[in-house]
Order: C-alpha cells, then structure tokens, then sequence
C-alpha cells in the first residue's frame, strides 16, 4: 500500500471516530472543517436533515479579497471569523465542533478561535 493511501485511510478512520461522537441538531448543528495542504473549509450542517445550513472556505470572493493564504493560520482565522459571522446571521449561536480527524492545532485551532471570536460558543 503507499504512503498516501495509507494516510488517507488513518484519516478517514479518526474522522469516523470523532463523528461518532459529534452530531448536528437544528438547535446545535455540527461545525464539520475540513483541511487540505491549500485551503481550508468550514460547514454547518444539520444531520437530522442532512442540510447545509451555512459554508465559508479560503475560496470564497469574500475571503480572497483580503488577500490572504489559505494555506496558513491568519486566512484560516479569517474562514473561522466568515463561517461565525454566517452563522450568527442564520440565527446559530451554538455549535458541535468537527475537526475532521485532524488534530486541534495550527489551521485548525486557528478556525476554531476565529469562529469563537465572531461569536459561536463551543
């Protein structure tokens, strides 16, 4: 098996992992992230109805005309503070965290505290 199969695998085993234990409700719905080498995506996705509530991602108009990267912790800050400032317009003030199988750090955290700051509580 090579490499990038194999840690593609362990990825998807962890995300399984994490989504048994995180689900999205209409009144908390999931805040699913998901992270490649060039950019990054946020959802909110209620899984009762497996709707997407709101998005955000480095690829948005929105964000790249702030001229930042996708590919470090400022632009994921920054899909953290769109995905938080949606959601609040949506009428959510509350969240389930998914981090996707990927560990609470760099990007990651970086996100998480943008969105925190925009005003979501989890």
């Amino acid at each position: 098996m090579n490499k990038s199969k194999a840690k593609a695998q362990r990825l998807a085993r962890r995300h399984r992992r994490v989504r048994g234990r995180v689900a999205g409700t209409p009144e908390r719905p999931r805040l699913c992230v998901h992270r490649t080498n060039m950019n990054i995506y946020a959802q909110l996705i209620n899984d009762e109805n497996g709707t997407t509530l709101c998005s955000a991602s480095t690829l948005d108009p929105e964000f790249k005309a702030s001229g930042k990267s996708g590919q470090n912790k400022e632009g994921a800050a920054l899909v953290g503070e769109l995905i938080g400032k949606r959601a609040l317009a949506a009428g959510y003030t509350k969240v389930a965290f998914d981090r996707g199988g990927h560990l609470y750090h760099g990007r990651v955290a970086a996100l998480a505290d943008g969105a925190r700051n925009a005003g979501l509580d989890f």
